[in-house]
């Protein structure tokens, strides 16, 4: 049996490449094979295989995006 490309022996399945866009005056889209570490270096729980990950530093939900940017008029640098 062999591995495919971008697997180990103890994980079979490929792995999607990383991939981040930063939406304007938004968060920043993460996609693909990527470990989100809290502020402490936990694992963060991720349900998805996309995920938004705040900039503006108002969420609720950090280090996910809430939609606040909205709210405070965030704007990009």
């Amino acid at each position: 049996m062999s591995a495919r490309a971008g697997a180990t022996p103890s994980d079979p399945a490929p792995r999607a490449a990383a991939r981040i866009t930063a939406c304007p005056d938004g968060p920043l889209l993460v996609r693909g094979d990527v470990e989100i570490l809290d502020g402490e270096g936990n694992p963060a729980p991720r349900r998805r295989s996309t995920v938004a990950l705040c900039r503006c530093g108002v969420s609720a939900i950090k280090p996910f995006c809430d939609g606040s940017h909205k709210a405070v008029g965030f704007t990009a640098p």
